[in-house]
């Protein structure tokens, strides 16, 4: 008789292939050649930036530029590349190599890792996504290079584009500035850069739209042909750059510590950056221990929003937002159905909805009663960081590089449920059983709500 949990359903088998991805990411950034001393950085620590990486969260317990060789920083590349596309590119490669055609459960699989509506064509889509997502980190690198090369020589200077690149477009959150002073610098030695800023800016809002959101965009060309989907993402996305931006200038534009002593224009632009790279993608340009406590909580707002779904963003996305604020306004209006964009939403959308954020809102608790448990900062700091690590963003209040051996390991569990997406984490181990109509209902009963 098989075991029920054990039972490998595609997501199951998804996250099985993340889980391995991790471990032998963990192994080989521990061989002592993947540090620069020439010593290990020790497996857990390994295993925590293995996280990262495949996660695409930018957590770091380590400065990425400091501690990794070139081969530490070649093998993080490769871990966040198959990371944000996810464990599926893997099987599509394979299949690639040696011909061989893909079996109902590897379409399956794809079909959930992309996030995509139907099996028509899927192999082709993955291969699409692929050829993409080069096409785009090349472009970035290019665009890159302008400003590296000058300033880091030749070869460095490409070095330094590719990684920005595929670390900005994966929304990863890793960088090369640190240096023994400031071993976490982020992007802000560049926040008077404003070309660098808004390409990177650039490369994580593409990434964070989804896959599936593009190709949308490339066959209709127009907003009023898209799908309610790719409707739903572009105009949450925007309202949540437009009012992260104005917030951020109102908070942060005359601290001292972050954009006081800016220009006027440069205040703009950082702004705008900080807003971006939020809701997932983990660099800062300004230092976040010197930013307001509404920017902190600001911060955090954006980080468990995330993105969008089957891109390389994180949190509990934007479309679960939209929804639950759709059905808010519904209710306040009086509509017994929730409407948008002259289209109806069915209740199962809803109620999605509704158990994702429940989920996501008890593994954020339990996440920040682990680490407050374990002493590991004030309430700020520790709430940050559990944002950080389910938004799978990788901005950090300070407190990760000194984590206890506990709380390392629940970060890493966060951040593999924020990649995966919290509700298909819990399914994918409560009950491999479809959805069914029962044919009876029982008596409704009344209760007080409010």
């Amino acid at each position: 008789m098989r075991i029920r949990l054990f039972y490998l359903t595609p997501v199951r088998m998804i996250i099985l292939g993340f889980v391995i991805l991790i471990f032998i990411g963990g192994i080989l950034l521990a061989l002592p050649f993947s540090s620069n001393n020439g010593q290990s950085v020790g497996f857990l620590n390994a295993l925590f930036t293995s996280t990262d990486a495949v996660c695409v969260s930018g957590l770091v317990v380590v400065s990425t530029n400091l501690q990794w060789s070139l081969f530490g920083k070649i093998v993080l590349l490769i871990l966040i590349q198959i990371g944000a596309l996810g464990i599926m590119s893997l099987v599509t490669l394979f299949s690639l190599v040696t011909k061989k055609q893909l079996g109902l459960r590897e379409r399956l699989m794809i079909q959930e890792s992309t996030r995509d509506f139907t099996m028509k064509g899927i192999a082709h889509t993955f291969q699409m996504i692929l050829a993409v997502t080069l096409v785009i980190e090349f472009a970035g690198a290019v665009l890159l290079a302008i400003r590296f090369i000058p300033l880091y020589g030749v070869w460095s200077g490409m070095g330094h584009s590719v990684f920005y690149a595929i670390s900005g477009f994966c929304n990863a959150g890793f960088e090369l500035t640190g240096s023994p002073a400031a071993p976490f610098a982020s992007l802000v030695p560049f926040q008077s850069q404003p070309f660098v800023l808004l390409t990177i800016a650039l490369l994580g809002i593409i990434g964070g739209l989804g896959f599936v959101v593009w190709f949308d965009i490339a066959s209709k060309r127009r907003l009023s042909k898209l799908n309610l989907h790719s409707k739903l993402i572009l105009c949450s996305t925007v309202f949540l750059l437009v009012l992260g931006w104005l917030l951020f200038l109102l908070f942060e534009h005359d601290n001292p510590g972050t954009m006081g002593e800016m220009s006027w224009p440069l205040k703009i632009v950082n702004a705008f950056f900080q807003s971006t790279v939020t809701r997932s993608s983990g660099f800062n340009a300004i230092p976040t221990g010197e930013m307001q406590d509404t920017s902190g909580f600001l911060s955090i707002l954006l980080m468990l929003i995330g993105g969008a779904p089957g891109s390389t963003a994180g949190g509990v996305k934007v479309t679960t937002l939209a929804v639950i604020m759709l059905t808010a306004y519904g209710f306040i209006t009086g509509h017994e159905e929730v409407h948008v964009f002259k289209r109806r939403i069915p209740w199962r959308f809803i109620n999605r909805a509704v158990a994702i954020l429940t989920v996501s809102f008890i593994i954020v608790i339990i996440g920040t009663l682990v680490l407050l448990f374990n002493h590991e900062g004030t309430f700020g700091q520790v709430f940050f960081e559990v944002a950080s690590a389910f938004g799978t963003v990788g901005l950090t209040s300070g407190i990760t590089p000194n984590l206890q051996a506990g709380s390392k390991c629940m970060l890493m569990l966060i951040m593999l449920i924020g990649r995966i997406g919290p509700f298909t984490a819990v399914v994918a181990f409560t009950s491999r059983a479809k959805a069914r109509n029962m044919t009876y209902k029982y008596p409704e009963g009344e209760i007080t709500v409010g």
